[in-house]
This record gives structure tokens, sequence and C-alpha cells, in this order.
């Protein structure tokens, strides 16, 4: 049967994949998001929306109190962006999951999922890392994370709650006029609408490229898999892809480009790749779309 579900940040990339999922198995979903870095026209037909700030303490009033679940994705979503302002980033990532960490409790909702990060890592071996890696952020977007992670376990016993630490995430429905934001979707529009893509740092980073539908499926299956309570899950691929690899295909699918280097993103990770055993033995995902395959669909989707 259906179920009740909040999912915030409806209108963002993520968020609205998930939502359109959840709706299309035949659950009930209450959208949330403040739109301002959403659009109202990303949010899918038939989710009752609420325009709000999960950082507001107000906001769980007008919320409903009989939700089973909780998907929290709502948040400032770049380490870049959060060395503008990092009491902001810090309201929008860790004062908005306390708020819903609270609503959560008292709503007695069966299982909250968080939209945690790689960010939380900091930097790692050239080695896939798993969930037992010791976190040391280099961001205030990665500290924010690693943060919201820890509220949820002090509040473990009164609110059951999953982490899933999302790699790169690219595909249909990112923002694609925001540049400090997703590495492929700012080198996809780069080369779209400048024929060249500069990278900000080394073009022998590394990285886990992890397509949209795949992340939507983790996301599915850790909303009903037993076991999985309490734990932090990585959301990735497992396939180490450097910067250069990525730019090289990008050129396969867009000819005529060129690719230009200057000076790296503060609080960048030099280079990160995810071990996914945990999420294949409790969440049973143990294939995933191909990076060269995504990169077509997507630049396929954004040129219709």
């Amino acid at each position: 049967m259906g179920k009740r579900v909040l999912v915030t940040g409806v209108a963002g990339f993520i968020g609205s994949s998930l939502a359109a999922r959840l709706l299309g198995e035949g659950h009930e979903v209450i959208g949330v998001d403040d739109l301002s870095m959403g659009s109202k026209s990303a949010v899918p037909a038939g989710v009752d929306f609420i325009k709000g700030d999960c950082a507001e303490s107000d906001l769980a009033k007008r919320l409903p109190k009989d939700v089973d679940q909780v998907f929290h994705l709502a948040g400032q979503s770049s380490g870049e962006i959060s060395f503008d302002d990092p009491i902001a980033d810090l309201e929008k990532n860790t004062v908005s999951t306390l708020n819903l960490i609270r609503y959560g409790i008292n709503a007695n909702v069966e299982r909250f999922l968080y939209a945690s990060s790689m960010s939380v890592y900091g930097s790692t071996p050239d080695a896939p890392i798993a969930e037992s890696y010791s976190a040391v952020p280099l961001s205030c977007y990665g500290v924010g994370k690693l943060a919201s992670e820890n509220y949820l376990r002090v509040f473990a016993k009164q609110l059951p709650s999953v982490c899933l630490r999302m790699f790169n995430v690219y595909g249909p429905g990112q923002d694609m006029s925001n540049l400090r934001q997703g590495m492929i979707s700012i080198y996809v529009a780069q080369a779209m609408n400048d024929n060249k893509i500069v990278v900000r740092g080394s073009l022998d980073r590394f990285r886990d490229f992890i397509y949209i539908d795949d992340v939507v499926e983790s996301w599915m299956r850790a909303s009903t898999h037993g076991g999985i309570v309490g734990k932090s899950i990585n959301v990735a691929t497992g396939v180490r892809t450097t910067v250069a690899e990525v730019t090289q295909m990008i050129a396969a699918i867009l000819p005529g480009i060129v690719t230009e280097t200057s000076d790296p993103t503060p609080g960048d990770q030099v280079g990160i790749y995810a071990d996914c055993t945990l999420a294949r033995e409790l969440l049973g995902v143990d294939s995933y779309v191909q990076l060269r395959a995504g990169l077509e669909r997507f630049i396929s989707f954004l040129q219709q």
C-alpha cells in the first residue's frame, strides 16, 4: 500500500526526481521547498506543495502530523558556496535537519532518510572509501552534513534514520545555470554554451559519478529495506574517473570543444571514490548506468 511521505527540497534536482518516482509507485507526496535554489516548475504534478524554509522553526506547524516517512533533501548543496556564508550554510543544512528531527519525532515517523554527502570524508587516499573511513571534512558544507548525521545518531532511539552519502550525481533535471555546483553539469553547460570547458583545479583529480536514476533507486530501496536503520551508506558506483576522462567523454559526444584549467575551488577534494560494499549488501544495488552512457542520455535530453 502507498505511504504518505514528506520530501524536502522537492523543487531541486534529486528531490523532484525522487518525488516523481514516489508518485509513480502510488505514494502520497507532500513536498516542501523555499524555492531559493529549486524551481516550482520542477515539482511533479500530484505533489501537495508547501513553500517554506526548513531552517525556520515554525515550518513544522504547516506540515501534516501523520506522515510515514521523511525524505530530507533540502539544503545548500555546494562546497564552494558554503564558504561565502558559513552561517547561512549551517542554517540551510544543519538547523533545517534539527527542525525536521523534532518534527519527525513528534509525528512518530517510521523512517527518516537524510541526504548526506561524500564531502563528509575530506581528504582520502587513492582507494575505495568505505563508510567506516574517518570523516574530516574540508568544507563548511561537509562539516554541516556530518553534524546532521551526528544529530540523527543522538536522536536514534526516538527517530529511526538512514543517512545516504551521495557522491557526484548528474543527469536530467540539474540546474544548468548554476556554474558553482555539480561538476558534470558545469562542464556540460560550458561545452554546450561556449564550446570549451574550464576546469578549476587539476585534470588528474578523480571522482565517482552516479546517474540520477541510480540515485533514486538507492533512495527507494533505503526507504523499505530492513537492517539499515542507523547506517550511513555510500550512494555511488565505485568507479574511479579522472576529470580528464570526463572532459574527454564530453568532447567525444560534443566534438570541437577545448579544455582549459584555472585555480582550484576552495575546500575541494583532490580525489574520492566509493567502496559500495554496504550498498550492495544492504540495498541489493549491484548495477549502474555507465558514465559514457549516462553522459549521452544527459546531453541528448538537453538537446531536445
